[in-house]
């Protein structure tokens, strides 16, 4: 039995208490049970199964020789950040459910627990429940990943399967969200795309084994999109999905992530509310594909215990998180090719020509809405080239990257 210290008992803490508490049995049959001997918080929680858990001063735990694994679901990177070194410098490890901590000290805090000779594990930052990154340091350690392409976010995902399906606006999904708690008060780091450009830099960190920091991802959100666009979609027999992506071509490494159309072939396509979906191409393996639960109180709960076993049972030595501190850029988006779908106004009829003039062969899409057309480009552009096409052509309305 390994007793464990949980920081923070508010949405994910608390589910890592239920999680070890509704497996106990389970998990001392495999040999890695795990008891909850402290929970520090501010808050009082009277009534509650672990009330005489509670704690509010975290020397209690850090001068605990008995606490060899702590998990952080704090949030934040004040005082999460600082209850982490302490720990790890002691020689405790810690597992977070923490995206923001990781994205920015990840790397840093790998090496401190390298150095003490315990872990830094950080399964459920990225994908909530499902297992991807010990997927990728682990299962596919001997691939050379080339690209990954993914849905990981499940607020945007859900307001765009509402959008789709309803054909409702922006808005009004937005506050459905909010109402059962999908979306957070402030939305903004969901429907802005920092949370997946956040989880995007956390992978392409673990497949470049370099430092990829977040404001080096090319990040637009999904605020901008209407029900004309998923009309359009819909002519296409596509799908608007928030992609994060990290990708290569030629020697550069790209990450980016923006709303996107893609097709119902692509295994994305059936990704629907809050899931989360990861395609992952590998030179030896090529395409696999990892779906489940990308958020919620006991899929990220799970993920974080998950964590805590691999650390109870490797007290003393140091699981490697696949995060170094060498220093990783990513090229500016202008070079990367890809497709776009553009709406402009006019007649198809009269504008086809001077269209695909511009921006090659494609295929034409009109009466979706009133005088205006849109064109699928069929060969890939390279994004300043596009930019470029566009400022030039009149009557551009929007576009839309395709996948």
């Amino acid at each position: 039995m390994t007793n464990i210290a949980i920081l923070g008992y508010g949405t994910v803490g608390s589910g890592v208490a239920e999680v070890i508490g509704t497996n106990a049995e389970l998990l001392k049959k495999r040999g890695t049970g795990l008891y909850v001997k402290y929970i520090l918080d501010l808050r009082e929680f009277p009534g509650d199964p672990y009330e005489d858990r509670v704690i509010h001063d975290f020397d209690t735990i850090l001068d605990d020789p008995e606490i060899k694994v702590i998990c952080e679901t704090m949030g934040g990177t004040g005082a999460a950040y600082k209850f982490t070194t302490l720990a790890l410098e002691k020689g405790i490890s810690v597992c977070t459910s923490n995206k923001e901590l990781v994205e920015l000290h990840g790397a840093e805090l790998s090496r401190i627990a390298k150095e003490h000779h315990c872990s830094y594990l950080f399964e459920a930052s990225v994908g909530g429940g499902i297992p991807l990154i010990r997927t990728i340091v682990q299962g596919l350690a001997a691939e050379k990943v080339e690209r990954i392409c993914g849905i990981l976010n499940g607020t945007t995902n859900f307001i765009l399967t509402k959008m789709a399906k309803e054909g409702a606006e922006f808005d009004a999904v937005l506050a459905e969200a909010q109402e059962h708690g999908y979306a957070e008060k402030d939305p903004t780091a969901d429907i802005e795309g920092h949370d997946a450009g956040r989880k995007i830099a956390i992978l392409a960190s673990l497949v470049t084994g370099q430092n990829i920091a977040f404001p080096d991802v090319h990040t637009e959100g999904i605020t901008k999109l209407t029900p004309v666009d998923f009309a359009y979609a819909k002519a296409l027999g596509m799908q608007i999905k928030l992609i994060a992506l990290y990708d290569t071509q030629g020697d550069k490494h790209y990450g980016i992530v923006s709303p996107r159309l893609i097709g119902e072939e692509s295994p994305l396509s059936c990704v629907q509310g809050v899931f989360n979906g990861v395609l992952i191409h590998s030179n030896m393996l090529d395409d696999s594909m990892y779906y489940g639960r990308g958020a919620g109180r006991k899929a990220t709960a799970s993920a974080v215990v998950g964590d805590a076993i691999a650390a109870a049972a490797s007290i003393g030595t140091t699981i490697d998180s696949g995060l170094t501190e060498e220093l990783g850029d990513l090229a500016e988006i202008g070079t990367y090719r890809q497709r776009y779908f553009v709406r402009l106004k006019g007649s198809k009829s009269v504008r086809k020509e001077e269209v695909e003039a511009a921006l090659g062969k494609g295929s034409i899409v009109f009466d979706v809405a009133k005088d205006e057309f849109g064109f699928l480009m069929k060969e890939e552009m390279e994004e300043a080239a596009f930019m470029q096409k566009t400022e030039q052509l009149q009557g551009v309305i929007d576009y839309i990257r395709v996948l």
